[in-house]
């Protein structure tokens, strides 16, 4: 049913997540901080927007959380500005008033040292911005960063993991800074598909920055340019949905959760790769005992005796059968 356009105000867009959006947004919001503990008491969360629609949605959800949660926190909200044109910031600054979400916005020079750089800008960039994001939110006190990753993004990353690194890895819900002591990147909108986030968005009539990139950001419409690997992975995820199973995006998401490792080559733990080879001749040795002692081997035997006629065997195409018998005088 078509969901009716309704004025909207700060109040009222966050009252949505309450009513239209309360399954398929603000559930699973909670349900993804609940299941991997992502806030706990006395955490002080640095809640990081970039300017798009993910992580601005999830700034409002992390106010709306902060009103009702039975579980005591504090959060900071942080808008890490790395060298946005005039147009995008402005985008940035009047959707926090329209959100009213009190955000500090630190500005860097790292879209102008990217940029610069003729070798990996897209890697520079990324690996300052989130150097950044540590040092600020360190120097706020908090504890934990949020960052606005959602279920697709999940799944993306799962299948992109696999067929261009040949690795099975996924994007964590949350994980341990390897560099700065007591930090962890958590991922609230785990559980959130990002068609749920887009309509959000429509039904509340808001206008978000789509990329912010020096590269990209003088092209009206980047979805209709874009190459990137993610955007191929994205559409290809589409097609294997209509075409080979409705169920492809569910399922990738669950292999990541449902890995049997008696059943896979090997796997890199600590930075030490195992194979299954350490184990296999180990653990044929424990299922052959466990298989004398269960009697198991006799039980199915006993049992297809019963229910199915006995084997024939045709030697009459087996040439080595017939010369070993002419040698025997048979």
């Amino acid at each position: 049913m078509k969901k009716e356009k309704v004025f909207v105000g700060a109040a009222k867009i966050e009252r949505t997540l309450d009513k239209e959006y309360k399954y398929n947004i603000w559930r699973p919001f909670t349900a993804a901080l609940q299941e991997y503990k992502l806030v706990n008491e006395g955490d002080k969360v640095c809640v990081c927007i970039s300017g798009g629609k993910d992580s601005m949605l999830m700034a409002l959800l992390f106010k709306h959380l902060k009103k009702y949660s039975p579980v005591h926190f504090d959060v900071k909200y942080l808008v890490m500005n790395p060298g946005y044109n005039e147009r995008n910031l402005e985008q940035i600054k009047t959707n926090l008033k329209k959100l009213e979400i009190p955000a500090t916005i630190v500005s860097t020079d790292i879209f102008e040292i990217a940029n610069n750089t003729a070798k990996s800008p897209c890697y520079l960039c990324a690996k300052m911005r989130r150097g950044a994001l540590y040092r600020i939110a360190k120097d706020y006190g908090c504890n934990k960063i949020a960052l606005g990753h959602h279920y697709d993004d999940v799944i993306g990353t799962t299948l992109m993991n696999m067929l261009n690194s040949g690795s099975f890895q996924t994007m964590l819900p949350k994980l341990h800074s390897t560099h700065y002591s007591g930090m962890e990147i958590i991922r609230p909108l785990y559980f959130i598909r990002e068609s749920d986030i887009i309509s959000w968005k429509d039904f509340n009539e808001l206008t978000f920055i789509q990329c912010a990139c020096k590269f990209t950001e003088a092209v009206a419409d980047v979805n209709s340019h874009e190459n990137s690997q993610r955007l191929k992975t994205k559409q290809l995820i589409a097609e294997l949905k209509e075409h080979y199973n409705p169920y492809v995006e569910k399922n990738i998401f669950r292999a990541a959760e449902n890995v049997t490792l008696d059943m896979i080559l090997g796997y890199n733990y600590e930075g030490v790769e195992h194979s299954f080879m350490e184990t296999y001749e180990a653990e044929g040795i424990k299922t052959n005992k466990a298989i004398i002692e269960s009697k198991i081997e006799e039980k199915a035997i006993e049992k297809a005796n019963d229910e199915h006629r006995a084997f024939i065997y045709d030697e009459s195409l087996n040439f080595e059968k017939e010369a070993e018998d002419g040698k025997d005088g048979k």
